[in-house]
């Protein structure tokens, strides 16, 4: 499994055994999603469905979830996510807000907003991974 990606012009160069053909889709995907107008609701409704659905034991207080780190509650929460919509929408608001800040490019962007677009991003690529949409080409079954 290779984690390292190459850019080519406009698009990480797709390899085998690699995720870089869904780091590409999930980039346009978040791109065309509407800019949300908070897109903490987005990532709210992912964890909700944890606390309905699978009865995790964790409360919003004050703006931010308690009880299971935010990214495995988002993770969780996004099984039910059709389409991956809601985090695209709130990745994409986690981009224009870093862009109304002047951050234009992801090394750029306030930490905290990089370490969680990058678990967004990080989410989606598993999921595309976990329900066989993603366009990573196991080694073992490359063509010769």
């Amino acid at each position: 499994m290779s984690w390292e990606v190459t850019w080519r012009i406009d698009r990480y160069e797709p390899e085998v055994d690699s995720f870089a053909g869904d780091l590409n889709e999930i980039i346009h995907q978040i791109a065309g999603s509407p800019r949300p107008d908070r897109y903490h609701d987005n990532e709210d409704r992912l964890a909700e469905r944890v606390v309905t659905e699978l009865k995790w034991p964790i409360q919003k207080k004050g703006g931010r979830w308690h009880g299971a780190d935010y990214q495995s509650i988002l993770e969780q929460g996004a099984f039910r996510d059709i389409g991956q919509k809601e985090l695209a929408i709130a990745a994409n608001g986690r981009v224009q807000m870093a862009l109304d800040y002047g951050q234009s490019h992801f090394d750029t962007m306030d930490d905290a907003h990089m370490t969680m677009l990058s678990a967004l991003m990080t989410i989606m690529i598993y999921h595309r991974d976990c329900d066989g949409s993603s366009l990573r080409v196991p080694e073992n079954e490359k063509s010769e």
